[in-house]
């Protein structure tokens, strides 16, 4: 078996025909920018390094109004980062999306299969939360999301999936992407089902893991290797010291110098920080 099979094998088979992001391309996307003034800039300084090339804006929180700023200046590419599970923190939230909120956090953090049943009590409150935070992100960033994912992969959830809360035609992250054997199979089903129901409304990229655990390197390398071949995002947390330090690395940009990335070394980095 030569080694590029041995690769694409290694991984499982979680690509769907209905992926629409142009293949052959590594996306490094950070979230939570806008959450505090640490997450963004930690995120900023990953970005003008050029080892984080999109991020996901969380709205009504501390530091968003200066992250979105800050984004449109430098014209990054940031997607929406749905919030259900932790409390808006920025100024003048409404007291209706507070209580809204509330409500979808107690529900979704109660046990672990929350996420996957749909709670019909909770549409109104599902589709208010949604369609607060869309309107937000327009407000603060001029137009609608082209990209949306969400804090602690909520996103997916039953309500918001069946709910078809979601404007079609947007690039959605999809379930993360495990070699066979890492999960049960009916864990890989359901993945399976969701991603394929995805395909069906959005755009997806054929990969998405998160940039931990960092050891064995060989893991990342298996992943940047199918970047050159099929579309890969990759989740970052910069505000963690590990991944942060690993982003600013001097060896994150070898292992990736041979993939091509959204942010190509002729095109404008940014050069300003608000």
């Amino acid at each position: 078996m030569n080694s590029k099979a041995a690769v694409v094998e290694d991984v499982g088979d979680t690509a769907q025909s209905g992926d629409a992001v142009r293949s052959g391309i590594l996306i490094v996307n950070a979230d939570d920018w806008g959450r505090d003034r640490e997450n963004t800039d930690r995120t900023l300084d990953c970005v003008i390094r050029g080892t984080v090339s999109a991020i996901s804006a969380m709205v009504f929180m501390e530091d968003s109004e200066r992250a979105a700023a800050i984004a449109l200046e430098n014209r990054l590419d940031a997607g929406l980062h749905l919030n259900f599970t932790t409390q808006f923190t920025g100024p003048r939230i409404p007291a209706p999306l507070i209580e809204h909120q509330a409500r979808l956090a107690k529900h979704l953090r109660r046990a672990r299969l929350s996420q996957i049943l749909f709670h019909p009590g909770l549409t109104r409150s599902f589709a208010y939360v949604v369609s607060a935070q869309l309107d937000e992100y327009s407000r603060l960033f001029g137009s609608a999301p082209r990209r949306i994912d969400g804090h602690h992969h909520m996103h997916l959830c039953a309500n918001v999936l069946y709910g078809n809360l979601l404007p079609a035609g947007t690039v959605v992250r999809r379930n993360f992407s495990f070699r066979a054997g890492e999960k049960s199979y009916a864990n890989r089903i359901y993945r399976q089902m969701i991603d394929r129901k995805l395909a069906k409304r959005y755009s997806l990229t054929q990969y998405f893991y998160s940039l931990p655990p960092l050891e064995p390197r060989s893991r990342l390398q298996r992943i940047f290797a199918l970047a050159k071949e099929f579309s890969v995002e990759v989740e970052t947390h910069p505000v963690v010291r590990e991944e942060y330090d690993f982003l600013l690395s001097e060896e994150f940009l070898r292992m990736t110098a041979s993939v091509r990335t959204p942010l190509s070394p002729s095109e404008k980095r940014p050069s300003t920080i608000a």
